[in-house]
């Protein structure tokens, strides 16, 4: 069975985005972003909600034409063309670049994706995440912690009812100061 994974970049005083959605203070380097590609690459789709889709599908369809792009960047981009990805909006009226566009989060329908042969999913956009969060649907976090005093901005996890236990699997530091701490969750 295949996992759903949160892939999702933090300050140390634990904001995924600043004041006015901002994550510019994100310290992707080349190395880190190698590190991504190598961690997507592996991946059987994308779980977009809408904004994160239209951001990413505001970038990554031109990013290997352009000439400003890096390698690493070049290299992304070909990686989320080609991969399934599933979008979950009740308002877009249609997606492109291997797509499948979903209106709600059924939690059997999740499940039952699971269940299909592949690589493991990548989880992104938080208030996706925050319901993939409350239907128990996450297998597993990856955080990564940029090495940054935000001061205030949105929290990348929402109030839960229940303690969720949590078995580190791995931590890894890069160059830049950032660090990856990758969670599973227990039982």
């Amino acid at each position: 069975m295949r996992k759903i994974i949160l892939m999702i970049g933090v300050s140390l005083d634990g904001f995924f985005e600043g004041p006015g959605r901002r994550i510019d203070w994100h310290r992707v380097d080349d190395e880190l972003h190698e590190h991504f590609n190598e961690e997507l690459r592996a991946m059987g789709g994308f779980l977009h909600g809408r904004v994160t889709y239209e951001l990413m599908a505001g970038v990554w369809p031109t990013a290997e034409a352009d000439p400003a792009s890096t390698a690493p960047m070049r290299d992304f981009a070909r990686i989320w063309l080609d991969k399934p990805k599933f979008v979950f909006s009740r308002t877009l009226e249609r997606a492109e670049w291997n797509t499948t566009l979903v209106r709600e989060v059924v939690p059997e329908e999740i499940r039952a994706l699971k269940d299909q042969p592949g690589g493991d999913l990548t989880l992104g956009g938080p208030d996706l995440a925050a319901t993939f969060l409350r239907h128990g649907l996450v297998d597993e976090f990856r955080v990564y912690v940029h090495p940054v005093l935000v001061g205030r901005g949105r929290v990348p996890f929402p109030p839960l009812d229940a303690e969720v236990a949590l078995r580190l699997t791995e931590s890894r530091s890069f160059g830049n100061g950032v660090v990856l701490l990758r969670y599973e969750r227990v039982g």
